[in-house]
């Protein structure tokens, strides 16, 4: 499994946690490892998911992925 983190705009509270968390839960091959605001760390199966799955993933979910690492 391969871990990446990823800058997240527009989580302010708990509940932002909450729905990012659940956004990433139902992308196969994806485990939210660490979800904070702001941040999210993943941990992606390769052969199962993408960065980009993810990405899209929180988007849907209404929130922004910043370009670059934290």
């Amino acid at each position: 499994m391969e871990e990446a983190t990823l800058s997240i705009q527009g989580m302010h509270c708990e509940g932002c946690v909450a729905s990012v968390t659940r956004a990433l839960r139902a992308v196969p091959g994806v485990e939210p490892l660490a979800v904070k605001v702001g941040e999210a760390r993943v941990g992606i199966d390769p052969t199962r998911a993408t960065l980009g799955a993810v990405r899209e993933a929180i988007e849907a979910a209404g929130f922004d992925v910043l370009p670059g690492p934290p």
